[in-house]
């Protein structure tokens, strides 16, 4: 195929293609409902096509690999070696020195016991060590999931006046939350989390962020009245408002471990190789704490301490599970919630890592592992777990290699819920308070929202409506808020789809945008349109009107040396058609006639041919030169024909 162009007017130029062959617009192979319904579901459901490793085995081989698909440490365990087992030793305690302290500090933002968030350190990790597919996710609890369902629960129930039936409220949203997460892997329905977009979740992060640290103002200033509610004005003033409560000790010793937490954190980023201070840093400060608190009895001066804490192991919780309809709601919602917020962080946290050393994370299987794992922590005295992205971080940088190395940091736990809890008995509040600011430091991204501003400004306002409505609102109504912009603008963008016309560049049989390339030149007597969406009910109107639009401007414009007769309409990048669609195509046709203008439709894929072929045999609407492979012959074949018919009417009116 070869083009030439000859310059007729600014900005235009005839075209003249010399074919080899016009080529015919075929269908697509014919397909039954059956199979296309399958087909459908199949990539709906299955994208990753999971069953693709049994095709082809033998009986026995296909009972061991769905074995390894269930229970992935069936599938590295057999492999397992000495020197595996010295990595994840090694990562284990690490991240055991972590979880510690940050687990009896997130139980308290929940507003649960501090043995709670110990408990969810020791179950959990050894159910997802069974299920889980990452090598990297270090379980455990986490500040947002922490901060939501101590939020949401306390609208309830006060977690002071009746902390067991707090509790047993914490036990049933956990459970909840499990259903839901497990439900999501098993149905195939992780799409659903893919409303929550990156734009979203650093707006909500950094909110929460600053939500949870303003909160930590209660035990970092010693104050005793403190607000119930978590939006940022009601905290501040209730900050202000008790400044007699406030406690120079408490505040002295308050920053001075902020100070010491942050400088470990600092200096870990500018130095990775010893990120090793930002791990320890937290249970220093802890010993440290305890140990002063001990030596100068500074409980008797203002200090808050954590009090007496029992030894043991998890006790069963399923005889405490509620589901009462008086707090049925309300634990649903906060399972809902929590459970959508954690399973993100967990599934981001996983594919990170996971891209970072060359192996994948299914999903689905990762909702399952979570889901499952919080059923049974509901069960066993534990709340909301996932996999928090710091822990990971720690976890993946100390050199992990499998999930033993939360078998390992599990068997710490227990050690220390048998024989050491009664060491934290003099463990002040504040330093808790410290050392949960310190870590939810690293949520507020702000480089990432600077370039989300940079790359996408709809996206930044979204991101910005998150944060607001955080600080703002309220934590969930404020992720309410983000989500509801996003699906707004998914909505927006297929009602209103876009459209843009198409030139040709000179010297080929290239169509691009006008707008994006300068070289382009319309075609006399040609409007070149292109649609890039599915054409359905909610947009045909919009289009009708765009299309009839750009033809009035058409025609209106001046110093035009060919009047406009053809209207051709690229379809190349419209994948689906519903009934409006194909009854929008057809009136669009009757509509150009009736000005004066031929329409043709070029490339219209697989499924928008079949429809446009069993609507032509109702309505007989398909002309001979109504399809076209490509736009370069339609305007040829066009072209030719308005020549033969120009040369038509010259010999009628000669004889």
């Amino acid at each position: 195929m070869e083009g030439e162009c000859k310059r007729r007017g600014e900005g235009q130029v005839e075209i003249g293609v010399m074919m080899e062959a016009v080529h015919k617009v075929e269908a697509a192979p014919p397909q039954s409902t059956v199979d296309k319904m399958k087909l459908r579901l199949k990539e709906t459901f299955f994208p990753d096509d999971p069953f693709r490793r049994f095709k082809g085995q033998p009986p026995r081989r296909k009972w061991v690999l769905g074995a390894q698909y269930l229970f992935p440490i069936l599938d590295w365990a057999p492999n397992y070696s000495f020197s595996f087992f010295k990595s994840d030793l090694v990562a284990g305690l690490t991240i055991a020195s972590l979880a510690i302290p940050q687990g009896i500090s997130y139980a308290k933002l929940a507003n649960l016991p501090p043995i709670i968030g110990l408990y969810s350190s020791f179950v959990p990790p050894l159910v997802y060590s069974v299920l889980g597919s990452s090598r990297d996710l270090a379980v455990g609890p986490v500040s947002i999931a922490s901060l939501i369902m101590g939020s949401m629960l306390r609208q309830a129930v006060n977690p002071n006046t009746d902390p067991f039936l707090f509790l047993q409220l914490a036990f049933t949203a956990t459970f909840f939350a499990g259903i839901f997460q497990a439900s999501l892997g098993i149905l195939r329905l992780g799409f659903i989390i893919d409303f929550l977009s990156k734009a979203t979740l650093v707006g909500f992060m950094a909110g929460a962020a600053i939500i949870v640290s303003l909160q930590q103002l209660k035990n970092l200033l010693g104050i005793v009245h403190f607000t119930k509610k978590m939006a940022v004005i009601p905290v501040l003033s209730s900050v202000f408002h008790n400044t007699h409560e406030w406690s120079w000790q408490t505040i002295v010793m308050g920053i001075s471990f902020l100070a010491f937490l942050l400088l470990a954190r600092h200096v870990s980023i500018r130095r990775p190789k010893l990120f090793w201070l930002s791990v320890g840093a937290p249970l220093a400060s802890v010993i440290i704490s305890t140990l002063v608190v001990f030596l100068l009895k500074a409980q008797n001066h203002g200090i808050s301490i954590i009090g007496k804490l029992k030894c043991g192991l998890n006790r069963p919780s399923w005889d405490n599970l509620l589901f009462d309809s008086t707090y049925l709601g309300t634990t649903m919602k906060t399972g809902i919630v929590t459970g959508i917020i954690s399973l993100t962080e967990g599934i981001a946290s996983g594919r990170t890592f996971a891209s970072l050393r060359g192996y994948q994370v299914d999903g689905n299987k990762e909702m399952m592992a979570i889901g499952l794992m919080n059923i049974v922590g509901s069960c066993t005295s534990c709340y909301v777990t996932t996999g928090a992205f710091s822990r990971s971080a720690v976890n993946h940088n100390a050199g992990c290699k499998t999930a033993m190395s939360n078998v390992v940091m599990a068997l710490t736990v227990m050690v220390t819920l048998l024989f050491l809890m009664p060491l934290f008995a003099y463990t002040p509040n504040v330093v808790l308070a410290a050392i949960i600011i310190a870590a939810v430091i690293g949520l507020i991204d702000v480089p990432a929202a600077y370039n989300i501003w940079k790359l996408d400004t709809v996206d930044f306002l979204v991101c910005m409506s998150s944060f607001l409505g955080v600080i703002f609102i309220s934590v969930q109504e404020g992720l309410a808020i983000a989500v509801g912009l996003s699906i707004f603008r998914i909505l927006l963008q297929t009602t209103r789809p876009k459209m843009i016309a198409l030139g040709n560049i000179p010297g080929t049989n290239i169509y691009r945008d006008l707008h994006q390339y300068k070289d382009a030149k319309r075609v006399p007597g040609f409007l070149v349109l292109a649609v890039e969406a599915p054409i359905n009910f909610s947009n045909t109107t919009y289009l009708n009107e765009r299309i009839t639009r750009w033809i009035e401007n058409e025609n209106s414009m001046e110093e035009k040396e060919t009047n406009l007769r053809f209207l051709i309409l690229d379809l190349s990048a419209v994948p689906t058609v519903d009934t409006s669609g194909i009854s929008f195509l057809i009136d669009l046709k009757k509509s150009t006639e009736k000005h004066g203008l031929e329409l043709t439709l070029v490339n219209p894929t697989g499924e928008v041919m079949e429809k446009l072929q069993r609507a032509n045999k109702i309505h007989d609407f398909l002309g001979v030169n109504f399809l076209h492979l490509t736009i370069a012959e339609a305007v040829f074949s066009l072209s030719s024909q308005n020549k033969l018919q120009q040369q038509e009417v010259s010999s009628t009116l000669f004889i």
